[in-house]
């Protein structure tokens, strides 16, 4: 019951943020599609670092954990391509590892890191140096057995770390923060009384068992070393996507960060941190973060001392004797007894709106009241126990629905962009008119496709149905698409060559036993011919210059990843105007209302495919493909690519 008090209060009033000093870089939606998926090379977070250096910012800190190397490394790089040559290998091994030069970046820039209190630390994680804390902790402070770091590249030379972990209550909301905490015995300061003892200039975080002092603020904390802070509207003018500090947006202003506390954190699909507060059932934690830092060094925080617990239940017993003395008043007792109901809740509004003071107006209301009707009381404390659990239940509902919407959007992302895009089709080779289009089904699933010139005169292509849903299927045709690109680009071989190299790379580790059902094929621009490989994929069509379709029956075999098979090479020769026609299940196994399939004959009947482009065909199969299933959800990706050779 206090709880939902308090945050009323809060939500009646929420604090006014509009002047804050302290500003939120987030990698969102627009940042992954600028620079890629998270997680970034060093080398982009070294740039962003330097970046807001470069604008004076007075304090840089990343909501974001460090604990691994860079994936992007050197070493890394030339095992991925063991075809290299030795001088190569060589020259690549000698350049410097982007954590060294992240390291250099942060040890040049004001930088705070974020660490984790973990059960266990990495074996080979270096002993840590002590934190700038000192005094007695409060009886209950949050307590870790070990502290997870950045890699010593990065955390020795930062000018400051905190501990980013922060319970919610028990209801899931977060109310407070940690600002000091206990890691194997040591104390260690909160990820936001670091950030804000760096933009203070303070020297140490003097702890005393109700009170943390940060340079000349003196913040009360509960007995678990937890500031209670008053929330509002983080502006959404001090949030500033990745991408324009990267980019150098000419929206920004040149001293947008200057003397400014920087938060850099994640909110793309996916990534993101998110918890309920007092106003909000989501919220992205970088800005609870950047909240309880202005909080600190504003004085915006909630007091709730010891002794009014006490004054509470001294209330509580005076309103109780007073019922039981205005009962024998009659009207005017009862007149009396609601005023001072009354006031209980217009004090504790005034206590937090002109001196955050948290006074529970409950506890002596109901202490008055179970005077007075003590069953009536405890029927109404059962009914708000109920509510609590619900809106628990509810917070925790939203929270899931968020996150797996996010898990759907990061499926799909992955998917439509690992294809390449239709315009450079279009613009491979005049001797060919080239499209190709992938749709999605609501259901993620894992259809891909690819085309690439291959030296003067060939062109690779490639249409593919990964086995599975969601983003286990997402990931693993993201693995086949890049294997099968690397294939094209790189290997000057028949497709029965590439699709067993890609075969093998794909058995190596397959846990989940997803298959890739594939037609492979290079077509030759001079003589028309089309070299094939059919692993477990529909037969491609032929399509006349008249729009008379048939279909090219291949022996093929079953789909990659399934078995280690021998793919046989089959091949086709276009005359001029002949169109190559390659279609996934989600076109043939489209379903209508009434359950019927669209099937292989309704893609070329009466002809519809006579004397059109590329394009055109490609699009007209798909508004076909919707017409049919008359407004029903689609099932399957759908994935149609036409090749007419022009010659």
């Amino acid at each position: 019951m206090r709880r939902g008090i308090f945050d009323s209060w809060q939500s009646a009033r929420p604090r006014d943020l509009s002047a804050t000093d302290v500003r939120v870089v987030m990698i969102d939606d627009r940042s992954i599609e600028m620079v890629g998926p998270w997680q970034w090379p060093r080398y982009y977070m070294a740039r962003l670092t330097e970046e807001l250096a470069n604008r004076k910012a007075k304090v840089i800190a990343f909501d974001i954990l460090f604990p691994e190397r860079d994936r992007v490394r050197p070493d890394i790089f030339v095992s991925l391509y063991p075809e290299l040559s030795p001088a190569a290998v060589a020259e690549v091994r000698s350049l410097e590892p982007m954590d060294r030069l992240f390291g250099e970046v942060i040890g040049a820039s004001p930088v705070v890191l974020a660490h984790a209190g973990v059960a266990e630390a990495p074996a080979d994680q270096p002993a840590l140096f002590d934190a700038p804390v000192t005094g007695k902790m409060p009886p209950a402070v949050e307590r870790w057995p070990a502290e997870l770091a950045a890699i010593p590249e990065l955390d020795d030379v930062a000018q400051g770390h905190g501990l980013i972990n922060g319970k919610p209550d028990v209801d899931g909301v977060v109310r407070s923060l940690p600002l000091v905490m206990l890691v194997g015995g040591k104390p260690r300061p909160g990820f936001a009384a670091e950030i804000a003892r760096n933009a203070l200039g303070a020297e140490s975080i003097a702890v005393a068992p109700s009170a943390v002092r940060i340079g000349g603020q003196a913040v009360p904390v509960d007995r678990h070393g937890r500031m209670r802070f008053h929330f509002g509207n983080f502006p959404s003018d001090k949030i500033i996507s990745a991408a324009e500090v990267l980019g150098n947006s000419k929206r920004l202003k040149a001293d947008e960060f200057a003397g400014k506390t920087v938060l850099v954190g994640l909110s793309a699909e996916g990534t993101s941190d998110i918890a309920a507060t007092p106003l909000s059932a989501e919220e992205y934690g970088p800005l609870i973060q950047a909240q309880a830092v202005d909080a600190i060094m504003t004085g915006g925080w909630l007091n709730r001392p010891a002794w009014v617990e006490g004054l509470e239940w001294a209330l509580g017993a005076l309103l109780a004797l007073f019922a039981l003395g205005c009962a024998a008043l009659g009207r005017t007792g009862r007149i009396l007894l609601a005023l001072a109901f009354v006031a209980l809740p217009i004090a504790s509004w005034l206590a937090f709106a002109n001196a955050a003071l948290l006074f529970d107006p409950a506890r002596p209301m109901l202490v008055g009241a179970g005077a007075i009707a003590g069953v009536a009381m405890g029927l109404f404390a059962v009914a708000r126990v109920e509510r609590e659990r619900l809106r628990e239940a509810l917070v925790q509902e939203r929270v899931m629905a968020a996150e797996a919407d996010g898990e759907l959007q990061a499926a799909r992302a992955i998917q439509l962009g690992m294809v390449p895009p239709r315009a450079r089709l279009k613009n491979l080779d005049p001797r060919i008119d080239l499209d190709a289009l992938l749709e999605p089904a609501k259901s993620i699933g894992g259809d891909y496709y690819d085309a690439m010139k291959i030296g003067e005169d060939q062109i690779g292509f490639a249409v593919a149905d990964v086995t599975g849903k969601g983003v286990p299927a997402a990931l693993f045709m993201a693995m086949s698409k890049a294997l099968t690109s690397a294939a094209l680009s790189r290997m000057e071989a028949d497709p029965a060559t590439m699709a067993a190299a890609i075969n093998l790379e794909l058995l190596k580790d397959n846990s989940e036993a997803m298959g890739v059902a594939i037609l492979l094929g290079i077509l030759d621009l001079k003589s028309g011919e089309a070299r094939m490989v059919c692993a477990g994929h529909e037969d491609p069509l032929r399509v006349s210059a008249e729009g008379k379709a048939e279909r090219i029956a291949l022996d093929g075999g079953p789909p990659l990843c399934v078995a280690d098979y021998d793919y046989p090479l089959e091949t086709v020769t276009l005359q001029k105007g002949e169109i190559l026609l390659l279609v996934t299940d989600g076109v043939t196994e489209a379903q209508n209302a009434e359950g019927g399939l669209f099937g292989r004959d309704r893609i070329s009947r009466e002809g519809v495919l006579r004397g059109q482009s590329a394009t055109a065909i490609v699009d007209s199969i798909r508004d076909r493909v919707r017409s049919f299933e008359e407004g029903e959800e689609a099932t399957d990706d759908l994935t149609v690519m036409a090749l007419r050779y022009v010659g």
